[in-house]
């Protein structure tokens, strides 16, 4: 059985630091492409970052995101993570797993078909 689990949000100040986890379980996530999706109260969820199967290895940042936030992965513990530095009001949302396991493998312009439950990120002073 899939499944996605997240942690690691909470509240920060601005310009800290969070690393959220995803653990999986289910499938590898070396194997597949994955990725992290966000959405603030009152936004459409909007894709953050992904990575493509180790095949590939290619990985995607939004350009709100690029240059502070670093996806990666740890095969042995079969979990994705976000590195979130230099967080800003505006990262404040729900930020949530997905796994496309019925894809080629790579990213971004493909469809996830699971998605974690989320976590709250919350950046305010």
């Amino acid at each position: 059985q899939v499944q996605l689990v997240e942690s690691g949000g909470g509240l920060v100040q601005p310009g800290g630091s969070l690393r959220l986890s995803c653990a999986a379980s289910g499938f590898t996530v070396d194997d597949y492409a994955i990725g992290w999706f966000r959405q603030a109260p009152g936004k459409e969820r909007e894709g953050v970052s992904c990575i493509s199967s180790k095949d590939d290895g290619t990985t995607y940042y939004a350009d709100s995101v690029k240059g502070r936030f670093t996806i990666s992965r740890d095969n042995a513990k079969n979990t994705l993570y976000l590195q979130m530095n230099s967080l800003k009001p505006e990262d404040t949302a729900v930020y949530y797993c997905a796994a496309d396991l019925a894809g080629w493998g790579i990213c971004p312009g493909n469809e996830y078909d699971y998605w974690g439950q989320g976590t709250q990120v919350t950046v305010s002073s």
